[in-house]
């Protein structure tokens, strides 16, 4: 019998050295805009310094006024509490510490009665499973039974080390709470502003890799990189979510004032900006998914040949200019300017579309089977046109202005 080798490791193979290139890829740009300037990657980097220093300093701090066996509770506690905005460092430091006291509370007496940890063990972890579900611990309640575990496994479950393990978390909590307060306030971090900014600049990276490389010889694999990175513009817009609620949340216990009033005129600046990011990335991603099915066809003849990919990346490269514009609409220092720009941006694209729409069926006499290409190709750039005018006509609406 001749043994052939299944060609589905090898796919399988194939596809997890994609996706690792694709991930090292995306590490690489997130390091790269970290050390250029301000923006959510540098952001992240100081979040993580800023924990770091919150455990070292919980750290010095009860090894200096606790026994050696209860200090690591402070730095663990302080870690976490270091979030995305003051308020929420509060709410969870409370929770946290409430959870925590509850399970060191249960755990140390339970011990006496049963006269041994294990034993007392198996008997406190349902409960504080089960406690962790009040709604009094937020998302929390996990720490009842972790606490729980820290203070019975030990076998130093008696009064003395439960007030001690309290006293320790009581620490970590101010020291988080203080470090995230005072230094750099989250507000600074989570800048709206910049998370439109990481979407528009992603999507405009992607808009114009796709005009440099379709009239190029297409790679199955490239194609599928432009895809996998359209995929990544839903959770970038997440971000600008959260971005939002962050900056909503930050007016509250954040000590810069000033700061607080820019937050509050982002939330309400930025909100209306989602639709018209949600739209773009549902187009780009349709668009690449087309261009990835067609790469993958097995009939050459199916691909797009040169008389449709030089004049769709001539389009893209408008809409590129069109998504810059918008840019500096929404985080721009002269949203009037820009807007007049944007105008004039948008009917350039309307007019390189429309020649589209005129110029790409003649290709499909020459290729029929094309259609189920060629149809695809004109609807996403109809869309990627119209995605960018509402907002401008609702702006001209609301200046007073004519369009």
């Amino acid at each position: 019998m001749v043994h052939t080798h299944s060609p589905a490791p090898r796919a399988r193979a194939a596809a997890a050295l994609r996706a690792v290139r694709a991930e090292v890829s995306w590490a690489a740009r997130a390091a790269r805009r970290a050390r250029q300037g301000p923006g959510r990657e540098r952001d992240m980097v100081v979040q993580s310094l800023k924990a770091a220093l919150a455990a070292l300093l919980a750290w010095f701090a009860a090894a200096w006024l606790l026994p050696d066996a209860f200090a690591l509770m402070a730095p663990w506690v302080a870690v976490v509490l270091v979030q995305a905005t003051v308020y929420r460092s509060v709410r969870q430091g409370l929770h946290q510490t409430l959870a925590i006291t509850v399970g060191t509370v249960l755990a140390a007496a339970l011990v006496i009665p049963l006269g041994h940890p294990m034993a007392a063990l198996v008997v406190v972890l349902p409960v504080t499973t089960l406690l962790a579900n009040w709604p009094r611990f937020g998302d929390q309640g996990i720490y009842t039974s972790t606490a729980a575990l820290f203070t019975l496994i030990p076998g130093q479950a008696d009064f003395d080390s439960a007030v001690s393990r309290i006293l320790a978390t009581l620490l970590g909590t101010a020291v988080g709470i203080g470090v995230n307060a005072l230094v750099m306030p989250p507000v600074y971090l989570r800048s709206t502003r910049e998370a439109v900014d990481d979407v528009l600049r992603e999507a405009r990276e992607i808009v114009t890799d796709l005009a440099d490389g379709l009239d190029e010889p297409w790679e199955r694999a490239r194609v599928r990189g432009w895809h996998e990175r359209a995929r990544r513009l839903p959770r970038l817009i997440r971000g600008v979510h959260s971005a939002i609620g962050w900056s909503q949340e930050s007016l509250r216990l954040n000590p810069e004032r000033r700061r607080r009033t820019e937050a509050a005129a982002l939330a309400a600046a930025y909100e209306e900006t989602l639709d018209t990011l949600e739209e773009i990335a549902d187009r780009l991603v349709s668009l690449t998914r087309t261009l990835l099915e067609s790469a993958e066809e097995t009939d050459d003849g199916l691909r797009p040949g040169h008389g449709v990919t030089r004049p769709y990346a001539d389009f893209l490269r408008q809409v590129d200019t069109a998504l810059g514009a918008y840019g500096r609409t929404v985080t721009g220092d002269d949203p009037g300017g820009a807007r007049e720009e944007l105008r004039e941006a948008v009917a350039e694209v309307r007019a390189v579309q429309e020649r589209l729409h005129a110029e790409l069926p003649r290709h499909v006499a020459d290729v029929p089977e094309g259609l189920a290409v060629f149809g695809p190709l004109l609807a996403e750039a109809r869309r990627l046109t119209t995605c960018l005018l509402p907002r401008d006509r609702d702006r001209d609406r609301d200046s007073g202005q004519g369009p």
